[in-house]
């Protein structure tokens, strides 16, 4: 279990420091309907990362069976950190310019009328719909259905996966539940500092893992 656990980590950890579904659920707390619709948005988040690895690990873990370092995976592997370079490198390309600031998504300005049901809606799509998530996602889970353990070893992982990745937005949401007074203004710096450093955090990240992989790769497949 302890391989699997320790091939998905770096990916869940990405997941979980994309400042966009933290910024989305302070966003929703601050609303009329705060309690509902991050509650809302934080199921629709892990339900949608939870499908997301299950399948990948399912999948992944029958085309491996009987061999513990399948070629398949290293050439997926190779894919997908080659595509965290490209996802790093429009990351830089696109971060604001001194002197230009970028407006909004349009469904920030309409969050104030959202419902649970398209809270839920939307934590979902910043999973599957949101190309870093999902190839951070598709990532480690591979990593986990490729590892040397056994099945129950891999759906420990693949929990502790789910939750590592969905602590961008339990933590807020817990602060908000729990957090008493304070609540609002520890939201607000953490949304504020999120936002600000959004194309830097992103981009290490995705170039970080995109080398590792990359790396992982090349080892394999000359092994």
């Amino acid at each position: 279990m302890g391989d699997a656990v320790g091939s998905m980590l770096a990916s869940a950890v990405g997941i979980a420091i994309s400042p966009m579904p933290l910024v989305a659920v302070v966003l929703m707390l601050a609303t009329p309907r705060g309690r509902r619709n991050g509650t809302a948005f934080a199921a629709g988040w892990v339900m949608a990362l939870s499908a997301v690895v299950a399948v990948v690990v399912s999948a992944g873990s029958g085309l491996s069976a009987g061999s513990a370092e399948p070629s398949w995976a290293w050439w997926l592997k190779l894919a997908l950190g080659v595509l965290f370079l490209l996802l790093g490198l429009r990351q830089w390309r696109a971060r604001p310019r001194e002197g230009h600031v970028h407006g909004p998504p349009v469904w920030m300005e309409a969050v104030d009328r959202f419902t649970p049901g398209k809270a839920a809606g939307l934590g979902a799509a910043l999973v599957a719909a949101n190309p870093k998530n999902l190839v951070l996602a598709v990532g480690g889970a591979v990593s986990i259905a490729t590892a040397d353990a056994s099945g129950a070893g891999k759906a420990v992982a693949a929990v502790l996966m789910v939750l590592i990745g969905s602590l961008c937005t339990l933590v807020p949401l817990g602060v908000y539940l729990f957090g008493g007074d304070r609540a609002a203004r520890v939201l607000g710096e953490w949304k504020a500092w999120m936002a600000a450093h959004n194309a830097a955090i992103m981009m290490v990240v995705l170039i970080v893992l995109g080398a590792k992989y990359v790396g992982d790769a090349v080892a394999g497949l000359t092994a």
